[in-house]
């Protein structure tokens, strides 16, 4: 996954326990453990939205898009060998095309 739940970080900042976000927001402890510890596939921007009013804070927040080559190195304990993906900024990023491909008629 190269999507990465930051919902730790956002309930110690607010200094809010997990139970008593999942009784402000509506959703079962144990939902909120799952999406905490980032074993589920998919939030319902219901959800994301709650979660955000009630930890008053953005999506970006609590989700962060991490590089596949970057995760699948941490996730393997890999070395990250000379990708340009490994200087952990986005300013070292290879840049996107600057027009997308053409489609095939």
């Amino acid at each position: 996954m190269a999507i990465e739940i930051r919902l730790d970080v956002m309930l110690a900042r607010r200094k809010i326990s997990l139970t008593e976000l999942a009784a402000r927001v509506g959703v079962s402890i144990t939902n909120l453990s799952l999406l905490k510890t980032g074993k589920v596939k998919s939030i319902r921007f219901a959800t994301l939205e709650a979660l955000c009013r009630e930890l008053r804070c953005q999506p970006g927040d609590l989700l962060e898009h991490v590089p596949e080559s970057i995760w699948l190195a941490e996730a393997t304990g890999a070395g990250l060998g000379e990708s340009p993906w490994t200087t952990g900024t986005p300013a070292h990023w290879p840049a996107w095309p600057s027009s997308p491909p053409r489609a095939r008629r």
